[in-house]
């Protein structure tokens, strides 16, 4: 299940990013779920970079985070550190983000991905629950407010 998770996750966010314009407008028209927008700083570019993202909470912590191994946003936001993250109700807040060890903390976020993510990511992420865990990459997300 877990090389089957490996081959479906890039396919479901190219098909994702083909749709990114009317999700954009819908998000800014009425939200989406728990849906964010993320602003980092492309690694090798220096450009900002705008991903779509939801914004998990556990207890009064905020997290990131994608069910699969390290991919270009991931690869951006470990090389600055932090960015933004830019909400419908809010303007843009930066933060600092930490990558979760295996433990009790990441256990917990990834539990929260099937509760609190907007369908159909819910099911899938619990559908592809043992690569979550295995290969998830979660970042505990702190604003200079929440420090």
């Amino acid at each position: 299940m877990v090389r089957l998770a490996h081959a479906f996750w890039p396919r479901w966010y190219r098909t994702l990013g083909r749709l990114d314009r009317p999700m954009a407008w819908a998000w800014r028209r009425f939200g989406i779920g728990n849906v964010v927008r993320v602003v980092l700083v492309g690694r090798r570019s220096g450009e900002e970079r705008l991903v779509s993202l939801g914004l998990l909470r556990v207890g009064d912590r905020r997290y990131l985070g994608h069910p699969d191994r390290a991919c270009a946003w991931t690869r951006n936001l470990d090389a600055a550190g932090g960015g933004q993250l830019e909400g419908r109700d809010f303007g843009r807040e930066r933060f600092a983000a930490t990558l979760l060890d295996p433990g009790l903390e990441r256990d917990a976020v990834v539990r929260a991905t099937f509760r609190q993510h907007p369908f159909p990511g819910g099911p899938l992420y619990w559908l592809f629950r043992a690569n979550l865990r295995e290969a998830g990459r979660f970042y505990r997300i702190t604003t200079p407010e929440s420090e």
